[in-house]
């Protein structure tokens, strides 16, 4: 996938089928666009979104991102974009009228195919919209695809309401909106080795501020690493037991997994919520509720394997 990242000077010469949008989490509604630019086998699939900015403090819960730049560039890749035009949030680029915003797209991206939600809103002042876009589909000779918005259990499938649901820990909720399982994507790095020293050796991750997490508590997941999917117990916190303070962190058990990964990258997917984070009064009660939550995850993935999930 090329990642472009300039909108006034960047310029593709192949024919180009479009969505639009900020693509927080990647959720149904938005898998419905992917469907579409996709399905144009004439056309290059693209992606025009915004950068996604690291911020070096998050002072409000409703300011993380379901998705950080990275997990969402790996994600586009995975599903076969050809092109991520990712493009910084800019006082030029708001300023754009409607029309001068579509001409650009199609003389200089050679946008053939657009797919949009019937709330498309662009330009200046968002003043364009879908009626103006059938209007300029006509008149430049692009084809316009406009998608209902998708709904489960009578909402509209939002990145807002997905945002509420992990706050509230509702991880099988999540997922089912997803269409995914939620997952982080985090480089490994070395904690204080208590689990190594109570015979069950963990991975740590320090996923960025920006990252929306669900609640401190333990989940089952699945961890990927090179491309291997492994079962696991992961703790989301602080882990009160053995530091009283410091980052919210990730620490993953993988059930029958002894290699050495510190310092390579692994996706966490959380599949079920356990219980909630708490401190212990010591190390061997610690480690004999670690016992509990890996004789749970053992009974979830064997349950699975008899019902006859596979793997996300």
């Amino acid at each position: 996938m090329i990642i472009l990242n300039d909108f006034f000077q960047n310029r593709i010469e192949e024919p180009t089928a479009f969505t639009i949008g900020k693509f927080d989490g990647l959720h149904r509604g938005h898998e419905l666009l992917f469907e579409d630019v996709l399905a144009q086998k004439e056309c290059l699939p693209c992606i025009l979104t915004f950068k996604i900015s690291p911020r070096v403090a998050i002072l409000k819960e409703e300011d993380r991102n379901l998705i950080t730049a990275e997990e969402r560039r790996k994600e586009l890749e995975r599903k076969g974009l050809e092109y991520l035009l990712e493009i910084p949030a800019s006082e030029e680029f708001f300023a754009l009228e409607p029309e001068e915003f579509i001409h650009i797209l199609y003389d200089n991206f050679h946008m053939r195919y657009l797919a949009c939600g019937t709330d498309f809103s662009f330009g200046k002042k968002g003043l364009g919209n879908v009626e103006l876009l059938r209007k300029l589909s006509k008149e430049l000779g692009f084809r316009l695809c406009v998608e209902e918005k998708l709904t489960d259990h009578e909402k509209e499938i939002s990145s807002t309401l997905i945002r509420e649901e992990i706050k509230e820990g509702h991880i099988l909720r999540v997922n089912e909106l997803l269409g995914y399982p939620f997952f982080i994507w985090g480089r490994i790095v070395h904690g204080n080795h208590i689990g190594t020293g109570m015979g069950v050796p963990t991975i740590n991750q320090l996923p960025p501020e920006e990252k929306l997490l669900p609640p401190n508590g333990v989940y089952v997941t699945e961890v990927e690493i090179h491309g291997k999917i492994y079962h696991g117990i992961s703790n989301v916190g602080v882990k009160p037991t053995v530091q009283n303070q410091g980052p919210i962190g990730v620490e993953t058990y993988i059930l029958d997994f002894k290699e050495n990964v510190y310092e390579e990258s692994a996706r966490v997917i959380f599949l079920e919520y356990v219980r909630e984070e708490r401190k212990f009064d010591s190390l061997d009660a610690l480690k004999e509720q670690i016992r509990k939550d890996t004789d749970f995850a053992f009974r979830f993935f064997n349950h699975r394997a008899s019902e006859g999930n596979s793997n996300p």
